[in-house]
């Protein structure tokens, strides 16, 4: 003889009511999750806004050419001032994507307080020569956007003067400069860039732990509505095979 109880248990009165408040209750965690998820989005994205909204300091205010780049210069705008090395000196880095098309940079070197920085002048789709892209004369002053040296990439063509990434240690190397910045900059000032596209500066990264309280309450509530979920599970079979006294 078959004791199990019938689909129409799952649905006398007394469970038809423990039904309906598990679906309000995981529907209001499960708003108020999502509600604080959209809240921590929101921080964030406040977060980078302000970051990115930075007044320019001066470089020399931000960074030196014997310091070691770190957190503290990543990201950040600045002010800098120095003068174009010759055209000739230029160098293209391969692989760039930019508005979903392969291409390339061309960094310059820089002088300024005495050694050379490399400058992302813009974007094109393809390497040209070099000298086809007449650098700024005389001392300049422009804005752009400090960032660390890639890790890895294609290595140093010498003769098409191309690498496929912002290595500092091999491009001192094979430019022959006494030193070189521990970084490179994104100019963000047309006249640097010229008849190229001006390159895309990386979205600026913020800490999670921006709006980390919000992002706490929020996986809580996924985790009360999972809760609930359960409580109602077994709550209803206890009732269903009559088990709740």
């Amino acid at each position: 003889m078959n004791d199990r109880p019938g689909l129409g248990a799952w649905f006398g009165p007394r469970v038809i009511g423990l039904h309906l408040f598990a679906i309000a209750a995981i529907a209001f965690c499960l708003f108020m999750g999502t509600w604080q998820l959209g809240v921590y989005d929101d921080r964030q994205a406040e977060e980078r806004d302000h970051r990115g909204e930075v007044v320019a300091a001066p470089l020399e205010d931000v960074w030196s050419p014997d310091q070691v780049f770190t957190s503290d210069q990543d990201q950040r705008t600045v002010e800098v001032e120095g003068t174009f090395r010759p055209a000739a000196e230029q160098l293209w880095v391969t692989g760039r994507e930019q508005d979903g098309e392969d291409g390339a940079w061309l960094v310059a070197p820089v002088t300024t307080q005495g050694t050379p920085l490399l400058v992302v002048r813009g974007w094109a789709p393809e390497p040209t020569p070099v000298t086809s892209h007449p650098v700024p004369e005389g001392q300049v002053d422009f804005d752009a956007v400090l960032q660390p040296g890639d890790a890895s990439g294609d290595g140093w063509d010498p003769q098409e003067r191309t690498i496929g990434a912002v290595r500092i240690p091999t491009l001192l190397n094979e430019l022959g400069y006494d030193d070189l910045w521990s970084g490179y900059a994104i100019a963000t000032d047309p006249e640097v860039s010229a008849d190229l596209v001006p390159a895309d500066v990386p979205e600026t990264d913020v800490s999670w732990t921006a709006g980390g309280r919000n992002l706490g309450y929020g996986l809580q509530w996924w985790v009360f509505a999972a809760f609930a979920l359960f409580m109602w599970w077994r709550m209803a079979r206890e009732i269903v095979l009559g088990r709740d006294g």
